[in-house]
């Protein structure tokens, strides 16, 4: 996806002659640098190992539920942890009921009752009961993106563009200018600007 239209290009100080794949090309180098595949309202799976704390931390921000739809969250899964290895503070009658009940590496559905989600930090907590055997790992299936592109994610897709047109050794002129023939160049293109109006984008993957 093309984070400019044509018709912003003079907008935000590029030619109206500039090359449309070079203005795709800086927008698949966002992509890269973000760890996106793209800004759109998208849907995404992750697996965590689920800790003591029972918090895991969604990657991709903002949350967003889909249209009708009162939760970010489409569905989750869970592994119970394997006999003998329930977390310290865990009650010896749930670590019995989980060596009787809970089958290692059976995915089985989590209700969301059983989540509290923070929208904001995309934290979710896994409760716990007196009797619930403990949650080894946890698959989240949810909805996160940008209904509209943001004015940080436009300005950094033209200085992008401007980087490579005043970069001696790309060879601009030509018709059609790929990602991969930018990506070598992507140190000197992404310069301190650019990343500082992409930084508050970059998804990141925190251990739980």
């Amino acid at each position: 996806m093309a984070y400019l239209s044509a018709d912003e290009y003079k907008l935000y100080g590029l030619e109206d002659t500039t090359s449309d794949s070079l203005v795709s090309a800086a927008s698949d180098l966002i992509d890269a640098h973000c760890r996106r595949s793209g800004f759109g309202i998208a849907q995404y799976m992750e697996r965590f190992r689920v800790g003591r704390s029972g918090i895991v931390r969604l990657t991709y921000l903002p949350l967003t539920s889909a249209d009708g739809v009162s939760s970010p969250i489409v569905q989750a899964r869970g592994r119970y942890l394997r006999s003998g290895r329930g977390w310290a503070g865990e009650s010896e009658l749930a670590a019995e009921i989980a060596g009787v009940f809970a089958t290692p590496n059976t995915w089985i559905a989590v209700p969301a009752a059983a989540l509290d989600l923070d929208a904001a930090s995309g934290e979710v907590i896994v409760r716990g009961g007196l009797l619930s055997p403990s949650l080894g790992d946890l698959e989240v299936t949810y909805t996160a993106g940008y209904s509209t592109v943001s004015e940080a994610v436009k300005q950094a897709c033209a200085k992008l563009a401007k980087n490579a047109l005043a970069t001696p050794a790309l060879n601009v002129s030509k018709q059609r200018i790929d990602r991969m023939y930018l990506e070598y160049f992507t140190d000197s293109l992404m310069d301190a600007d650019v990343k500082r109006l992409l930084a508050p984008y970059v998804a990141q993957r925190l251990a739980s």
